[in-house]
This record gives structure tokens, C-alpha cells and sequence, in this order.
């Protein structure tokens, strides 16, 4: 079913979004939840909740054109709380890996000089990769929204891992000086 469709079905109330949704999508939601907690319950405990947090956010959102990706950052968000609360985060080594690569260019709670709204930072960086070709800006997406491994990114984008894990360290480097410049410090 289209998009469009299913956010219409929600914002008519009709629980049939919820399967619409599952259907088209389901898989790919587990997927990332797996790819954060590494257990099959908790991800499908995750896929479940962002399934009710969609049906509580549309209405007022209306996600169109990015139903997929505000999906997956309910259950992103779902996948690290659930970390949180089982004291399992730093265990995870795949998602650790990612936190440290990325704690090198973002800043720490208190680690800028002025308070900045997250929305600020979200635009910056938004920004900031709209300024790469799609498959550099692709294969940022695909290690640090998606949780993708770099063999994974490799075979996506069929190019070799080197290739991908120098882009990545020369985007991560490019964005550091980014945000420093808009005040931002590691």
C-alpha cells in the first residue's frame, strides 16, 4: 500500500494502519531494533511500540513523503531506551562501536559554549549532507541511521570496505569541522 494511504488510514483512526504498516515495513523495523539490542524479543517488543507511538503521533504528524524514516527514528529511539533500561548499552559492541566513532565530531551535553537547540544541530547536519553526492551520503545514512555493518554497506553500494570506511572517516572529519564552525566542540 502506498504511503500516503497508510497516513490516511491513521489520521481516519483506522487500526488497519497498524497491519498496513507491519506489512510494508515490519521487517525492515525489526531489523534495526535486532541491529541495536541483538535479541529477538526485544526487538519485536520494539517494532510493537513503535507501531502504537506511530498510531499516537499521526495526527498531528503527518509523515508524508518520510513515513519510513519517521518510523525508523521511533524505533531507534525505542532500541536505545531499551538498552538503557536493561544496563545493556555498553555491551552492545556494534552500537558502542558507532557511539565512539560519532562522540569524535558530536558534542557531549555539555561540551558547547552555548546551549543549541537539538533541532539546530538536526538542520546542521541535515544540511551538511545534502551537500555529498548520493552514494557517500547513502553510506553515511546506512552506518549511522540504519546501523548498517560496513561489509553490508559494501555490498549495497558494491564498492570495496576500504572505500567505505575512508568515506565514512573523511565524512565524520568533514562534519567535525562543520559543527565546530557553527560552535559545536567534541
Amino acid at each position: 500500500m502506498d504511503d500516503n494511504k497508510i497516513i490516511e488510514l491513521y489520521l481516519s483512526r483506522d487500526e488497519s494502519a497498524i497491519r498496513e504498516t507491519q506489512e510494508k515495513y515490519g521487517a525492515k523495523l525489526w531489523q534495526t531494533a535486532y541491529r541495536i539490542l541483538e535479541n529477538h524479543e526485544a526487538a519485536e517488543e520494539c517494532e510493537n511500540d513503535t507501531y502504537l507511538k506511530a498510531w499516537n503521533s499521526i495526527p498531528p504528524h503527518e509523515p508524508r513523503g518520510y513515513l519510513f524514516e519517521f518510523l525508523v527514528r521511533i524505533i531507534k529511539h525505542e532500541a536505545i531506551d531499551a538498552c538503557r533500561r536493561n544496563s545493556r548499552l555498553k555491551r552492545k559492541a556494534n552500537f558502542c562501536e558507532l557511539t565512539k566513532e560519532m562522540e569524535e565530531c558530536l558534542p557531549g551535553e555539555g561540551g558547547a559554549d552555548r546551549k543549541i537547540e537539538s533541532q539546530e544541530l538536526n538542520e546542521i547536519i541535515a544540511d551538511f549532507l545534502r551537500g555529498y553526492p548520493e552514494e557517500p551520503r547513502g553510506i553515511f545514512l546506512r552506518r549511522y541511521w540504519y546501523f548498517d555493518t560496513v561489509p553490508e554497506i559494501s555490498r549495497r553500494f558494491g564498492c570495496t570496505q576500504g572505500k567505505v570506511k575512508s568515506t565514512l572517516f573523511r565524512m565524520r572529519e568533514a562534519l567535525k569541522k562543520r559543527l565546530e564552525r557553527e560552535g559545536y566542540t567534541p
